[in-house]
């Protein structure tokens, strides 16, 4: 384990109901796979070791013997194997009979957790048979002559401080108080929940929403290992549905109905974070911590990390999203609108996507207010960089979209002020380029002023970490509806109105800004070529918004995120460079961060923004040298 990644497991074996010899061998066998698999904590059904649905033979001693023999045979044949693994078995104690979860590690029983829940209604009555954890007040118990702790107790390991587990069975998760939420605030990162939850019509989805609730409520990675095929159909049917989950998403589901082993790595360190940043998470220290010496070394990555974080992968979804956060937007300008009485709107629209973004968001702003839409007023300024191409895409998509539309070309009015400051037109330098986005900026302030209207900006939020933006000139707005959404959702929130839209002038128009290189256009341009291209200079936004998300989101370090981007974007972009843009994110992200100390208002609509109001205070004089060390030194 490196970087805080467990490999975590959940295996449904082929339980022979009663005969504990075979279902014994199955579950050395299950851990013997695991091992090899490289998983580091298993966790197999509940009363796996004789079969959840024994019956009254759980109250038979001989089937209770049976159990502790194949205990003792389980301990012993799994003690070179370094997983740490939960099995279920009936146990005796204190005169009572138990439904319980053994942690067991290298031939040794780390602890014994009772379930606490018993079910005794429909077609559960483990009331017949078992106590509750809750009515015993016995510490240690003795299995297969061997003595342990006996009670809810949180597992540690002595190696990695954010290695740490609890337990709870099938139903003490779908209790109200369940166990799992005094052990996530025991320090517990990880659940396990060994199950034999039934199958009826509908429960798997039910199952499914219930352990995605309980990891994100709990800020912990969740594992439900549940009984499969070879317990008894008499009066229930079991599918084996594992799941294991993160922070509120399922990382791996297993398919109903076939029994075996799914995995996948929980990020411990990522959970470790989460519950320091929210200071509303309870920590408390009143249950046994129970210590185990499990060595972790770096695994290959099971786990998956999507190359584009803020974008949902499943269309359906992905739609879904990008018609709330249009309206979203909407709704946070419609607000300003009202609030400031405001008779006009304005944009500067350049024919890219972010100002496209923004009049989309305008337009259904000014549709919520029943407002005219020649109250929305588009204005192109052209200059030594702009191209006939975004011109041309800028005024059909004005008028397409009914708004008002101006140009004013600010070409004379530039030569003129680089006169005043005494600026070579030749010299293509920053005074070249910022004192074009200044000038932009002043018209549309004095347009907004002379008709009583607010400016409306425009940059996202990709550009804001990487400091693209001229500072109180497209940096500046009135209220910047895009100051939350990456380049890369950008992109996608463009595409879905163009997808929805019913004006083919509109579409097409949408469509050739998707194709157009993202560009301030800045410098004089060559012909109809774009000469000055974003991401040739500062890098691709698809690997700013991943380096973006994990920063900023879950505070990876910058080796964590260097190498699970090599694994996402393996066979796109070799190892120099990303590590190469990597580290231009780190220099642009903190000596830019005056930038995004004095933002304009605008709304939140994911959970990255860097709002100096909201998620992110940082001082504009922060160094970045540690960051960069680390990355040195890989």
């Amino acid at each position: 384990m490196k970087d805080g990644f467990i490999k975590c497991g959940c295996a449904s074996i082929d339980v022979i109901v009663g005969d504990t010899d075979k279902n014994a061998r199955a579950i050395v066998e299950a851990v013997g796979k695991a091992d090899k698999l490289g998983i580091k904590l298993l966790a197999l059904p509940e009363l796996c070791v004789c079969g959840y649905t024994c019956g009254d033979l759980l109250l038979h001693d001989t089937l209770l013997d049976g159990v502790e023999d194949a205990i003792d045979y389980i301990l012993k044949n799994t003690s070179k194997t370094d997983v740490a693994v939960v099995i279920g078995a009936p146990l005796r104690n204190g005169g009572k009979l138990f439904n319980c979860a053994l942690a067991i590690y290298k031939g040794v029983i780390l602890g014994v957790v009772p379930k606490e829940n018993i079910p005794n209604y429909a077609e559960f009555y483990e009331a017949r048979y078992f106590t509750g954890g809750n009515d015993s007040d016995l510490y240690e118990i003795e299995v297969a002559g061997r003595p342990a702790p006996f009670g809810q107790m949180v597992f540690v390991n002595e190696n990695e401080k954010e290695y740490t587990f609890g337990i709870e069975i099938c139903e003490d998760v779908w209790v109200a108080n369940s166990p799992s939420i005094a052990l996530s605030e025991n320090g517990a990162n990880i659940i396990v929940n060994i199950s034999a939850s039934d199958e009826v019509v509908g429960k798997a989805e039910y199952r499914k929403t219930l352990v995605t609730a309980q990891s994100g409520k709990l800020n912990c990675g969740y594992i439900y290992a549940s009984a499969g095929e070879g317990e008894s159909t008499t009066d229930m049917v079991f599918a084996g549905h594992n799941l294991i989950a993160e922070c509120g998403n399922i990382l791996e589901e297993s398919r109903l109905f076939e029994n075996g082993i799914i995995y996948t790595d929980i990020d411990v360190k990522r959970i470790a974070y989460e519950k320091r940043r929210v200071n509303t998470f309870k920590a408390r220290e009143d249950l046994m911590a129970v210590c185990f010496g499990q060595e972790l070394k770096q695994n290959k990555l099971t786990r998956k990390f999507s190359p584009t974080p803020f974008v949902p992968s499943d269309e359906e979804k992905r739609n879904e999203r990008c018609e709330l956060i249009l309206k979203m937007q909407a709704m946070g300008l419609k607000k300003r609108l009202q609030h400031t009485n405001a008779k006009k709107v304005v944009v500067g629209l350049s024919g890219g996507l972010d100002s496209a973004l923004a009049l989309l968001v305008m337009v259904k702003a000014a549709d919520c207010l029943e407002m005219d839409r020649k109250s929305i007023l588009a204005v192109t300024m052209p200059c030594f960089g702009t191209t006939s191409r975004t011109k041309s895409n800028a005024e059909i998509l004005a008028n397409g979209l009914g708004v008002d539309f101006k140009s004013v070309n600010i070409s004379k009015t530039v030569e003129s002020h680089f006169a005043d400051i005494e600026q070579s037109k030749d010299k293509l330098d920053v005074t070249f380029e910022n004192a074009q986005a200044r000038e932009r900026t002043q018209v549309l302030m004095d347009i907004a002023n002379k008709e009583n209207g607010l400016v409306v900006g425009t940059g996202d939020l990709s550009e804001l970490a990487l400091g693209w933006a001229t500072y109180n000139g497209d940096h500046m707005s009135m209220y910047g509806v895009n100051g939350s959404i990456p380049k890369t959702l950008v992109r996608y929130l463009v595409k879905y109105y163009a997808d929805t839209c019913d004006r083919i002038e509109v579409r097409k128009a949408l469509i050739d800004i998707l194709d157009t290189p993202v560009s301030p256009e800045l410098l004089p341009s060559k012909g109809e070529e774009i000469s000055q291209q974003t991401e040739s200079l500062v890098g691709p936004y698809e690997l700013h918004d991943f380096f973006l998300y994990y920063i900023i989101r879950w505070s990876y370090s910058p080796k964590k995120v260097y190498r699970i981007a090599l694994d996402t974007f393996a066979g796109k972009y070799d190892k120099e460079t990303i590590l190469k843009w990597l580290k231009n994110f780190y220099k642009r992200f903190f000596a830019q961060q005056f930038k995004r100390s004095c933002l304009p208002d605008g709304p939140k609509v994911g959970s990255v923004t860097l709002s100096p109001r909201g998620d992110w205070r940082m001082p504009s004089d922060a160094s970045a040298n540690l960051w960069l060390k680390e990355l040195e030194n890989l």
